[in-house]
């Protein structure tokens, strides 16, 4: 599986993002998506993933109500429109894949990684 990320970029405090990651490689609807983040100088960590249907999301507790993870199983894609921006959003973000049936919040679980899109959040 090929993970293709893009959408990063710059913006202020408040504004909004939407990040796309296509899938290509295997059938896109086996697969749970997520996406995580990897800030200046942190850990990676998990953001929101998504089940193989759709019907099910899970987020970090700061970004709920904020962030919305959603899928395209027609167009392989998996999405995370990104509202409200703070400045700590700032990161790498990467789209993540795996087997499960929910979507895993734990790196070591991940079975595929994109290259990641750099989002910048300005004071």
């Amino acid at each position: 599986v090929q993970l293709q990320a893009s959408g990063g970029g710059l913006v202020q405090t408040g504004g909004s993002l939407r990040l796309s990651c296509e899938a290509s490689g295997r059938t896109f609807s086996s697969l749970s998506m997520a996406w995580f983040r990897q800030g200046p100088g942190k850990e990676r960590e998990f953001v929101a993933s998504i089940s193989r249907g759709g019907g099910r999301t899970y987020y970090k507790d700061s970004v709920k109500g904020r962030f919305t993870i959603s899928r395209d199983n027609a167009k392989n894609t998996v999405y995370l429109q990104m509202n409200s921006l703070k400045p700590e959003d700032t990161a790498v973000y990467y789209c993540a894949a795996d087997f499960s049936a929910y979507g895993s919040s734990w790196s070591s679980e991940i079975d595929y990684w994109g290259q990641g899109t750099l989002v910048t959040v300005s004071s």
